[in-house]
């Protein structure tokens, strides 16, 4: 069965959960939070949801299952939902592996990306339900990041600089309001993605 599959990375704050929405309800797509997956498994282990601790269950998933589990994870929960959508779209990317898989499979990456103090704000101000993620300081933030872009160590460990190299579509959302980044997103997507 062949699936419309894109998937979305970007920086903390920069709206991919948001494009992930879009495409739900706009273009009738499953979104799948593959960092939600993390999340979940975080709380079944008993630990602290925190970046920290994602990154090291995601590399650990990789080391055990192959750099591209969290999207065949996302596929397969597709491919049992009893519900017929238009795709599959999942968020976020942040191995290069994954792209590798994406891509195998016929998908597109979306990178998103604005401005550090933009995205700071935003995390800070939003009811995201992701206190122990967000209550942190702009350095603490910053520091993150930059732990993030660079491969720490082996190849399942995340290395979003090398991921936003391989993206086929790029988004900027400097945008002070949600309702003008989702029609410049909506616009931008229909085109990029060649969406009905």
């Amino acid at each position: 069965m062949s699936i419309t599959l894109v998937g979305i990375c970007g920086t903390n704050g920069s709206g991919k959960d948001s494009i992930g929405h879009i495409m739900a309800e706009q273009f009738g797509f499953l979104f799948i939070s593959v960092t939600e997956l993390l999340r979940d498994e975080a709380r079944a282990r008993g630990l602290p949801v925190e970046r920290e601790n994602l990154r090291m269950i995601s590399a650990e998933w990789r080391r055990e299952h192959g750099l591209g589990v969290l999207v065949d994870k996302a596929v397969e929960a597709y491919n049992n939902s009893d519900m017929k959508f238009e795709g599959l779209v999942m968020a976020s990317l942040r191995n290069p592996g994954e792209v590798d898989r994406l891509h195998e499979l016929g998908g597109k990456e979306i990178w998103t990306d604005a401005d550090p103090k933009i995205r700071y704000d935003r995390i800070r101000t939003a009811n995201r339900g992701r206190d122990e993620e967000d209550s942190k300081t702009y350095e603490e933030f910053l520091a993150e990041e930059e732990a993030e872009m660079h491969a720490s160590g082996d190849k399942a460990t995340l290395d979003m600089a090398t991921v936003k190299g391989m993206s086929d579509i790029f988004i900027t959302n400097d945008y002070a309001d949600m309702e003008s980044f989702a029609q410049a997103a909506t616009a931008q997507l229909k085109t990029d993605l060649q969406l009905p």
